[in-house]
């Protein structure tokens, strides 16, 4: 079933006083309102957040954003934004985390922050290697193209595991930016540490030459580690199994397939990791995946194949015993075009399409009952726009998701509500 929802957007205008050196900003009082005052359809509200702070992140009741110049925390699901900091690269964020006990953990495109104060305070976090000597950025050779070391396509990058937070995620580099190594990262003290999980190789066709990376210019990656890919497009964690997984893309090379899929543990009690690969694949099957969940034990999954035809693609549901086997996997839906988000919380699973992709201006995938039925809706009026990091539903209710220009450029927050 497809439905093209035209509907079109209400605009709401409100202002409130931030507590911020009386600084004023929008408010997003749509919050406070019910019912019809939405835009909707038959399965969810939606929402557009106001950009100023562009909401880059939430958990439960907290939220960070920023502007051009400073970054900024609510505590109640975004309505207001009282704590305020000037931050020097602000426009150069590429990623945030608010872990539970309230501490924020932001990044610019190499350098690493934690504010463990509601941004009263805030100071650089140089990253460790597993052996917790200092890992630090390689020196770019254009200063103005350092590579994205943190940003992620996932919204969801931590998990609660023998009642401590652990947040895992890995860079969606080499996309814009410049040319970057390819890691994966983990935080078991709130943002206080942050190692090295696992580090990719040298990528012989990500060397960085100053602009958006090529196979002449600096080696960059694990030169220790023969296996590499572009980048990561997703890390999730099965309790059942207490194992996490890592997806990676993109390209098919002479030296193998970029498209990976890894399965990592971790034990806390000498703090080392053990991963493998236990998938590698061309970039036009259902393993040029993302989106990864667990939910009582089943993996799910998305798949944005592409490349030479026949693409085998879907979102796919099996027994992760079962994730090289093709004949058990189950197809729960096929979005015909090539997807990589998405995102399961209470039942309703939530992913989206690439604007670059599909002939969708906005368009969002829904099921309200694990995948019992489906529904595709084009929110035409937000687009052209790509849904990414879908997160978790705040206090009120409300799934942030990202709205990205082409598929990676930030544009707009787009907030939904099951009904």
């Amino acid at each position: 079933m497809t439905i093209k929802n035209y509907i079109n957007r209400r605009h709401f205008i409100g202002t409130t006083a931030a507590a911020a050196g009386g600084l004023v900003l929008p408010a997003n009082s749509i919050f406070n309102m019910a019912g019809d005052a939405f835009p909707s359809n038959k399965h969810f509200w939606y929402r557009r957040a106001a950009n100023d702070p562009y909401i880059d992140t939430q958990t439960k009741n907290m939220a960070f954003g920023y502007t051009d110049d400073a970054v900024f925390m609510s505590e109640d699901n975004s309505h207001t934004w009282p704590h305020r900091a000037d931050f020097w690269d602000a426009k150069n964020i590429t990623f945030s985390h608010i872990f539970e006990n309230g501490n924020v953990l932001f990044a610019t495109r190499n350098r690493l922050y934690l504010s463990s104060d509601k941004l009263g305070t805030y100071r650089e976090i140089i990253m460790k290697n597993p052996d917790g000597t200092d890992y630090l950025p390689h020196v770019p050779k254009n200063p103005e193209m350092p590579g994205w070391y943190f940003a992620t396509l996932t919204g969801v990058n931590s998990w609660i595991i023998d009642g401590r937070e652990i947040m895992v995620w890995g860079n969606y580099g080499n996309v814009a930016g410049g040319a970057v190594p390819i890691n994966i990262y983990y935080s078991t003290d709130n943002g206080q540490t942050v190692k090295i999980a696992y580090a990719f190789g040298i990528n012989p066709y990500r060397h960085d030459n100053g602009a958006s990376g090529g196979n002449t210019g600096k080696p960059i990656g694990n030169p220790d580690n023969p296996n590499f890919c572009r980048h990561i497009h997703c890390v999730s964690y099965n309790p059942l199994e207490r194992a996490f997984y890592a997806c990676t893309g993109d390209g098919d090379r002479p030296e193998g397939h970029e498209c990976k899929w890894l399965r990592g543990t971790y034990n806390s009690a000498n703090d080392k990791w053990d991963w493998k690969i236990i998938i590698e694949a061309s970039l036009n099957t259902r393993y040029k995946g993302g989106g990864i969940n667990f939910v009582d034990g089943k993996l799910y999954w998305i798949s944005d194949a592409n490349g030479p035809e026949p693409h085998d693609r879907g979102l796919f549901c099996c027994d992760p015993a079962d994730i090289a086997n093709t004949k058990a996997h189950e197809l729960l839906y096929q979005p015909k075009y090539e997807c990589a988000n998405m995102i399961i919380q209470d039942g309703v699973i939530l992913a989206g399409h690439y604007a670059t992709a599909s002939p969708w201006e906005c368009g969002i995938i829904y099921s309200p009952d694990m995948g019992k039925t489906w529904v595709e809706y084009d929110l035409k009026e937000y687009g052209p726009r790509s849904p990414i990091q879908f997160q978790k539903k705040n206090d009120e209710g409300w799934f942030r998701v990202d709205l990205r220009a082409g598929w990676i450029d930030p544009a707009d927050v787009l907030f939904i509500k099951p009904k």
